[in-house]
């Protein structure tokens, strides 16, 4: 067996309705999936199941998502054991430290190439940070604009598929997932 994260894209099902984290739960156990746990209610899923490859759990979790909700939603799983080390290799350290509800990661199912850096930082305000670090985004965003051009920009349509997590969220995710 192997510690997995399973990162929804949105939880925001209809404006009446999110996903329930006890039905997310459940879900998983459906799958047979054993140890499940979640943190907050914002779509983060630690579970324990055998070994296979990372497609292989987003395709079954993606498959039971609709039986369970009502509609497709887009899974990004890592192996948990990369976690910590995917923390650790944070590229702003001192903004999360400072202010760590405005640096945020777009993970990533397919990793972005190092050529997508540039187009990305023509959308960034000075204000604001963008680093890709093995294909994943991270971005500190700006105190003074709460609408940054960033998020259109590290969307699915320019990116492919992926999810963005706050720094406070990553961090707690590391800290489930040490030994």
């Amino acid at each position: 067996m192997r510690t997995y994260i399973a990162l929804l894209y949105s939880i925001v099902l209809t404006p009446q309705r999110r996903v329930v984290m006890a039905d997310l739960k459940a879900m998983a156990e459906g799958l047979g999936f054993t140890n499940t746990r979640t943190l907050a209610a914002s779509g983060n899923l630690v579970f324990d199941a055998p070994e296979m490859p990372i497609r292989e759990l987003e395709n079954q979790l993606e498959a039971a998502f609709p039986d369970a909700f009502g509609r497709h939603v887009d899974i990004i799983v890592r192996d948990a054991a990369g976690w910590p080390a995917f923390a650790a290799g944070n590229p702003f350290p001192q903004e999360s430290a400072e202010t760590a509800d405005q640096v945020a990661v777009r993970v990533m199912r397919q990793p972005v190439p190092a050529t997508a850096l540039d187009a990305l930082e023509s959308y960034a305000a000075a204000d604001e940070k963008i680093a890709l670090v093995n294909g994943d985004i991270w971005i500190v965003f700006s105190r003074e604009r709460p609408n940054s051009r960033l998020l259109g920009a590290v969307g699915h349509k320019r990116l492919g598929i992926g999810t963005s997590r706050n720094w406070n969220t990553v961090r707690k995710l590391a800290d489930m997932v040490e030994l």
